[in-house]
């Protein structure tokens, strides 16, 4: 069996266009990942909380709905009655088993398995599971996303979710971090950006940079070192993430490396690691045109084609600029709008 279209990821992009392409009687099918590799079920916004900019979740206790729009094998335990969550609206897990079962309704086959190799320059092209199994597929969609970078303290790993963060602009206005201070570790552009939208919530945003110069462009420098509220920590290091589990994140300790080597305790609501994204594009063994950051090049623009014809990408692992939630599942759709004429042009619908 040859399939039309084969999704490869589970995020919002990946979701988005199968909902779009199983209206369009397209029969998609959906490789989910099985968390042994870098694709994760449901994308990073599964490892997301409180999610308050998605469009359509306004404060309210979901739990009802969420009850009565998942069927009772597949509830999570947020929505079992042991397991409270605050009526905050949605958070991440939540959306994501929402899309999962909107696209499942309307006919997508979804596979709990990786995609770890493919062979996109064959017709049909061909992708091989970790499983073992090979799939033959007329078009693509690529949405693996893209994964935030960590340190790798284990103190980081524990306080995930909790205080600690790789995105500002999707955790940042979080009233745990309002009118407290804040710590971003980083020294280019993006930290330096995320240390300005902080500096709108919290009373004080240290910069945590290794060097004693930032990285980031001089209209960014010029910035960070304008802003009253962010102060930046040079030569210093995040040694270690502070907090218990009743209140996450309750301060750090420092490492600074001048005048002397040291440690420094301080206090703080929250941790935001601004030191870039991975895309998820290992798999893809250079068979995809990728730009200087490995995240895929879209080649026109306006539209998700990459440079193999049939295979379109989607979401975080061709957007390094915006990535956020809504932003990856509209080109979700319009990597499934794309795959439909693909497949009407070349007479296959």
């Amino acid at each position: 069996m040859v399939e039309k279209v084969t999704i490869i990821g589970s995020g919002p992009a990946g979701w988005a266009a199968a909902i779009y392409a199983a209206r369009a009687n397209l029969q998609p099918v959906v490789y989910q990942g099985s968390g042994m590799t870098q694709n994760i079920p449901l994308g990073q916004l599964a490892l997301t909380t409180e999610v308050e900019n998605y469009p359509g979740f306004p404060y309210g206790d979901t739990r009802k709905y969420l009850q009565t729009a998942l069927s009772s094998d597949s509830q999570p335990y947020w929505v079992l009655k042991d397991k409270p969550q605050p009526t905050h609206g949605i958070n991440g897990p939540e959306l994501m088993e929402l899309m999962r079962k909107q696209a499942e309704n309307f006919g997508t086959r979804i596979i709990t398995d990786d995609i770890v190799k493919v062979e996109l320059k064959k017709n049909p092209k061909v992708l091989h599971t970790l499983s073992g199994e090979k799939i033959e597929s007329l078009t693509v969609i690529v949405a693996t996303g893209a994964t935030a970078n960590y340190l790798g303290l284990p103190s980081e790993h524990r306080f995930k979710n909790q205080g600690v963060s790789a995105c500002a602009v999707c955790d940042g206005a979080l009233m745990r971090f309002r009118n407290r201070p804040i710590i971003v570790v980083g020294g280019g552009d993006s930290a330096v950006e995320e240390a300005n939208y902080l500096a709108k919530f919290g009373s004080k945003v240290h910069l945590v940079v290794r060097r004693d110069v930032l990285r980031a462009s001089k209209i960014m420098q010029k910035r960070a070192l304008e802003n009253p509220k962010i102060v930046i920590e040079w030569n210093t290091e995040l040694h270690e993430v502070l907090g218990n589990d009743e209140e996450g994140v309750t301060g750090v300790i420092l490492k600074r490396s001048k005048p002397i080597s040291s440690l420094e305790k301080m206090d703080c609501s929250g941790v935001f690691l601004a030191i870039g994204h991975t895309p998820n594009t290992d798999f893809l063994d250079g068979q995809i045109d990728l730009n200087e950051k490995k995240y895929i090049r879209w080649t026109t623009l306006g539209r998700t084609y990459t440079n193999i014809d049939g295979v379109f990408a989607a979401g975080d692992v061709a957007d390094d600029y915006y990535r956020q939630a809504i932003t990856a599942a509209g080109t979700g759709c319009m990597a499934a709008l794309d795959a439909e004429r693909w497949l009407g042009h070349h007479g296959h619908v």
